[in-house]
């Protein structure tokens, strides 16, 4: 039973992972690959918009993408541009990554390979991992300016789209967690996180919200 008081504490988490980025011309649109089909639906727009010439989708498959993503998230985000009209010349598949680090260093790794010159990156995340994604992508590639994007919805109507409640709110407690802890074990840079925030995060761990979580290295 998901309490009104979850609810509360899911969206001071779902607000603090938004960075309200103007989205902006950028060399490269980086498609993290996840079991939201709406993020190859935003970088699509996002590339209909002008904002960049080229699109990366990376990701392998995960336990929560095995089923519906056999063939690997990336592949799966590029057929989805594909039907949407985009022509598969400006696509770039990386289909190995299975963590959000991996899909940050293998695709900066195949724009090397392929000579791609890359100052700035228009990064798509799911909604609830805006803050997530760019903190690690500042910490792996801090050569270059990363601008974060999403899908714009509110929380219910994400909850909508999934289909699954609990799923997106463990989603955001395993996210707020790995940005408390992952700067000290090098996989991002910190961030304030305000009080109320952690707060939030510690009630809804406490109350079982716990599928994503990570152990803890001391």
């Amino acid at each position: 039973m998901i309490s009104v008081r979850d609810w509360e504490d899911t969206q001071l988490l779902w607000d603090y992972q938004q960075m309200h980025h103007e989205p902006r011309p950028c060399s490269v649109g980086i498609g993290l690959g996840s079991h939201d089909l709406g993020v190859a639906d935003t970088t699509v727009d996002l590339y209909r918009r002008g904002m960049m010439p080229l699109i990366v989708f990376t990701g392998a498959t995960s336990r929560t993408t095995q089923d519906r993503m056999p063939r690997g998230e990336a592949e799966h985000y590029r057929d989805r541009a594909l039907e949407l009209g985009v022509p598969a010349d400006v696509i770039l598949v990386e289909p190995h990554a299975r963590n959000t680090g991996q899909n940050i260093t293998l695709s900066r790794a195949l724009l090397e390979e392929r000579g791609i010159d890359v100052s700035s990156v228009l990064l798509v995340s799911k909604p609830y991992e805006e803050r997530r994604a760019y903190a690690t992508a500042r910490k792996l590639w801090p050569e270059a300016e990363f601008v974060s994007a999403s899908t714009p919805m509110t929380l219910p109507e994400y909850v909508d789209s999934i289909q699954d409640a609990r799923l997106v709110i463990d989603m955001l407690v395993g996210s707020l967690q790995r940005l408390l802890i992952y700067p000290a074990q090098g996989f991002m840079i910190a961030q304030a996180v305000p009080a109320e925030v952690i707060r939030a995060y510690e009630r809804l761990a406490s109350r079982g919200f716990t599928s994503r979580l990570v152990p803890e290295i001391a």
